[in-house]
């Protein structure tokens, strides 16, 4: 199979285009190798695939000759991160929104039916959440001022119990809570209307907290791991916001890319007019705090330090069920928790800073 992997240089994007290449696939990469994404210098890495077209993928002409002979579009290109403020917006949804759909429209015109996306789990807002006395529960928004004093757990919006996490379905309410989450559903809602308007398929990978070598380091649009790791390599200790109990479902960037290859087959034989959302997660929820320790303690450099700061923004739990792509697909995480920190702790990050676009 031709698969045209855009963002294949970033971080995500390169290791699917290594595992795409291990199993005997062709893959043609389109990247913008931005400064701010890759490093100053950037340039067309080693093993980057058959073909690479450096452009950016709102670039409809640079997309199209891209799309010649290709057989199915692995679109991870995205502006990621919460960004620094609400001025990031307008360059979120140029990235991200109108990248999808430039890419969608050349796919459209070029006959390419099939698609998978990187989605994220953002998309949720809060995970899922029980009260003792009215069951499943969506919290709203957490009020800045239980944040200043701490009170960092969602209540129930009933009587205002102290909820409990669970594992996050496919088919939970979606409720993005920030510019960054709002993209990432649009982006799925323009793939789920090309695939009914084209009679193409998508398949919508929601990763979780994607973290592993060649991860971005010193930028406010990277994910928590690399804000630990890269302090731990300047020989500083770990900053952790809240009380250190967020939990999240960390997922080694190998086995993320191993899911986008299984979905790649399986996107192929889906019948026309479809679109499927898939849980990207390891399924062993851990905390922040616990995230952060294990880091210091492989690295061997200082504990972390819980800080009590917050983001608005951010969300308390949000832990995946990735049932449906272990049953549906047959994908199963092999880099368990323990050992991803150990190999994290020691690997490289990629030297960049600022607005990273893949």
């Amino acid at each position: 199979m031709r698969v045209l992997v855009t963002g294949g240089a970033g971080f995500i994007g390169s290791e699917i285009v290594r595992t795409l290449v291990s199993a005997g696939h062709e893959a043609v990469v389109l990247d913008a190798l931005l400064p701010s994404a890759h490093g100053a210098g950037a340039a067309v890495p080693p093993g980057a695939g058959s073909g690479f077209v450096v452009a950016d993928v709102r670039d409809r002409e640079a997309v199209d000759r891209a799309l010649c002979g290709i057989d199915a579009v692995c679109h991870q290109a995205a502006m990621v991160g919460l960004g620094k403020d609400f001025a990031d917006a307008p360059d979120y949804v140029g990235c991200n929104d109108l990248g999808t759909a430039v890419l969608l429209a050349a796919m459209a015109g070029a006959g390419v039916r099939n698609l998978v996306l990187a989605g994220s789990m953002v998309v949720y807002g809060e995970g899922r959440y029980d009260c003792p006395l009215h069951g499943p529960v969506r919290p709203g928004p957490r009020a800045e001022a239980d944040l200043a004093e701490g009170r960092f757990e969602p209540r129930c919006p009933s009587c205002g119990t102290e909820l409990a996490p669970g594992l996050v379905g496919e088919d939970a309410p979606v409720d993005p809570r920030n510019v960054y989450a709002t993209t990432k559903l649009a982006q799925e809602h323009l793939a789920s209307s090309w695939a009914r308007a084209t009679g193409g398929s998508a398949v919508s990978l929601r990763y979780h907290n994607v973290y592993g070598p060649g991860m971005p380091r010193d930028t406010p649009y990277a994910g928590v791991a690399s804000f630990f790791r890269s302090a731990l390599a300047r020989g500083e200790a770990p900053r952790v916001f809240e009380d250190g109990g967020q939990r999240r479902d960390f997922v080694h960037v190998r086995d993320v890319a191993a899911a986008n290859a299984v979905a790649l087959e399986a996107v192929v034989g889906r019948g026309p007019g479809t679109f499927t959302a898939y849980n990207t997660g390891s399924g062993q929820p851990h905390t922040i705090g616990e995230m952060a320790a294990a880091l210091a303690s492989a690295h061997g450099g200082p504990a972390p330090v819980v800080t009590g700061e917050y983001r608005l923004g951010d969300v308390r739990h949000v832990t995946a069920d990735s049932r449906r792509l272990r049953d549906e697909l047959g994908w199963k995480p092999a880099v368990g928790f323990a050992e991803g920190m150990a190999r994290f702790a020691a690997a490289p990050l990629r030297e960049a800073a600022g607005v990273g676009a893949g």
